[in-house]
């Protein structure tokens, strides 16, 4: 993968790399602490820290800062802790959530409670809950600390895919599909998954839907692989909680989001 300054113009086709994984990379995550610290999981089941210099690299890196070891099969998700530096949480296509002290470059904690592919992480304000969606169609609140699952839901009518904590508001959202394949987002209350707060229909592509949150602004943007359009979202603290306000068009497709 690369790693490079924000600036504009265009980027040289042999720019130095990231490429130190014997494997496809999966997924990328910023240190919110340390700018210049980024973690990368692979196919290779590793999940790696790297340092990226001042300016840019001058030479492909590929010896790594850390290299972590504890999923057997790869690994496709991470998530850093909103409000501790060195915790990190990876999860494996072995099912298992592992939370890693980078200090002890060791995990101190498992979660084992899915029974499929995790297809999302998200972590409340604070890092002390974990909202996870899984392959087995269920959305799990968790207590990571503890590992226990606080909340649980499969709705019938809303199969999840994304899911993202609102800020402090004590709600998250998901994206999915319905059981007419439409593209869905559904507004849950942390403390009872029984039942949506509300569930909306977007449109009948196909593409998966990603949610984005800004806490700052409340604002809520949806965007799809493929789509050439971001909607946005106003998020309300009462009903109707949640409100369309605009949306931004493009004639080129969008190719990755972050």
């Amino acid at each position: 993968f690369l790693g490079f300054p924000l600036q504009t113009g265009r980027i040289e086709p042999n720019y130095p790399k990231v490429c130190g994984h014997q494997g496809n990379v999966l997924d990328i995550k910023w240190n919110p602490f340390i700018e210049n610290i980024i973690a990368s999981c692979s196919e290779d089941t590793s999940v790696r820290i790297w340092e990226i210099p001042e300016g840019g690299l001058k030479r492909n890196m590929t010896e790594a800062v850390l290299e972590l070891y504890g999923h057997s099969r790869r690994v496709g998700l991470l998530e850093w802790h909103p409000t501790t530096n060195n915790i990190l949480l990876s999860a494996g296509y072995d099912y298992k959530v592992l939370i890693w002290n980078l200090e002890a470059g060791e995990p101190v904690k498992m979660l084992d409670c899915h029974t499929d592919v995790i297809l999302c992480l998200s972590f409340n304000a604070d890092g002390s809950l974990l909202a996870t969606t899984c392959k087995d169609k269920r959305l799990r609140v968790l207590e990571p600390r503890s590992g226990r699952i606080l909340q649980e839901a499969s709705c019938k009518n809303h199969r999840v895919n994304r899911v993202v904590f609102l800020g402090s508001t004590k709600r998250l959202l998901t994206t999915g599909v319905s059981r007419w394949n439409t593209r869905q987002i559904a507004l849950w209350d942390q403390e009872d998954l029984s039942m949506p707060l509300i569930e909306e229909e977007i449109d009948g592509l196909s593409g998966l839907l990603f949610p984005f949150y800004d806490a700052d602004t409340h604002m809520l943007y949806l965007a799809g692989k493929g789509d050439g359009n971001i909607r946005y979202y106003e998020i309300g603290s009462e009903k109707p909680y949640l409100s369309y306000l605009m949306e931004f068009r493009s004639p080129a497709p969008q190719k990755g989001l972050g």
